[in-house]
Order: C-alpha cells, then structure tokens, then sequence
C-alpha cells in the first residue's frame, strides 16, 4: 500500500461529468464514481469523502491489529503447552487470510489455508491423540524429521514455481521459502514435536523483513514477537519434556 494515498485525503463535491486532462490534478466523476485525478490517474472516494485506498489502508489496520491481538493469545497459549491456543489461532488465520490478499501475498493465503486445516487436525490431535488420550510432548523420530524436510523442500518448488508463472507477486522466492518452513512448522506443532519452534521460526525469521518490505508493519511486529515468544516456548517445552521424563522414570 504505497504512501502517495495521503495526498488525497480531502473530499469534493460531486459533479455531473469529468474528462481528465493527463498531466493535470482534476476532480469529478469517473463511471459513476466520485475520483480525484493525479495526472491523468482516478483516485477513488468513498461515502466519507476519504480515498478508496485510504479505506483499505485503514481497515487492513485494524484488521492486523485485531489479528495481531488473537495471534499473541494464541501463541502464548502454545507456549503453555494449551491445547486452546488452536481456538485463537483460528480467528487470527482467517483474518490473515483477508489481509495477505489484499496485499498480494497469494502463498501466505495458502499458508494459512493450510493453518486452517492444521489448527482443527492439531486441536483433536492434542485432545485425543491416537490411543484417544491427549497426546504428550515429544522429539520427533527420524522419520517425522524427513517428512519435515520433505515438506520444506516440496512446498519451496511448487509454491516458486507457481507465484513466479501464475501470480502477480513481485517476491515469489522470498514468499515461497517463509511459507515452505512455516508449513513444516505447522506440521510438527500439530505432532506436539518440540522441534516446531526451530522450523517456525526459520520462517520467522524470513518473514519480518518481507512483511516490512510489503509495509505491513504490525503484522511485523507480530512476527518479531512471535520470534521471541517461540525461542521461549522452544526452552519451556523442553522443560516440560523433562519434568515429564523425570516423573515418568520415578
């Protein structure tokens, strides 16, 4: 959402016809709608007088901070090892799927998509597990580490090679390779493995100067955050695996 949006925060009165004169500021209406013309370029307004583009700016917003705020209760609710963390982390993935289309980012949609899917399988993974009982926090086994791997490496192919042919991105690697280690990370976060925190935050770590660049700058925050958040959840999960192996060896 580029910056030039400012300069037309003023409204018009509506007339009857405009033709615009490239090269030139004029004002009126464009197929029925009111415009302010930068150089030949409508800029759009909305019932309140403010530029179309400053609406969505201002709602994209709010919608990050609202989803920033689900997104913190979730994430510390992770930590805690709470198997509510999933509810939260819901809201927030809906939300976030509304704000990366509006911004582009078409393969965080399908990161979060598959979040989606991942929150529902991981909330009744975390309540009943397989022997329908909760299931417990462990390391993951040789095999579930090559899955991880597998799942880094095929989602960085397909998701390159789909925004770099079939979308309007302009960063299809960058884009690619957060959601490639983020899908991972979902992945053994739903396995209850300890080693979701270092895949989560692989992503993480790409993700920040991304969504700077993209000027999401609250979702940025977050993902900062959520950095920090997930090198303690990282530190108190192993914690709780060795209270558990303790109590179990007593």
């Amino acid at each position: 959402m580029g910056c030039p949006v400012f300069a037309g925060l003023r409204s018009y009165p509506e007339v009857d016809h405009f033709a615009p004169d490239p090269g030139n500021t004029g004002v009126g209406i464009w197929h029925g709608r009111l415009a302010e013309f930068h150089f030949g370029y409508p800029m759009f307004f909305c019932n309140h007088g403010y530029p179309i583009e400053m609406e969505i700016f201002l709602q994209l917003t709010f919608l990050q901070w609202l989803g920033t705020a689900f997104g913190v209760v979730q994430v510390l609710l992770a930590r805690q090892n709470n198997v509510h963390n999933y509810l939260f982390g819901i809201v927030a993935i809906l939300i976030s799927i509304w704000v990366m289309y509006q911004s582009r980012l078409y393969a965080d949609i399908l990161l979060n998509l598959y979040y989606l899917v991942m929150s529902i399988y991981g909330w009744f993974y975390w309540k009943i597990g397989r022997q329908r009982k909760e299931a417990p926090i462990s390391f993951a086994t040789k095999k579930e580490q090559g899955i991880a791997l597998g799942i880094v490496l095929g989602c960085f192919i397909l998701m390159a090679y789909w925004l770099s042919g079939h979308t309007d991105t302009d960063v299809p690697y960058w884009d690619a390779v957060v959601c490639a280690f983020a899908w991972a990370g979902m992945w053994l976060m739903a396995k209850r493995k300890i080693e979701n925190w270092i895949y989560l935050n692989i992503s993480n770590l790409i993700s920040i100067p991304l969504l700077i660049y993209k000027e999401l700058y609250i979702y940025a925050g977050l993902t900062a955050f959520l950095f920090a958040v997930a090198v303690s959840g990282y530190i108190k999960w192993k914690k709780i695996l060795k209270r558990e192996d303790e109590y179990a060896g007593a």
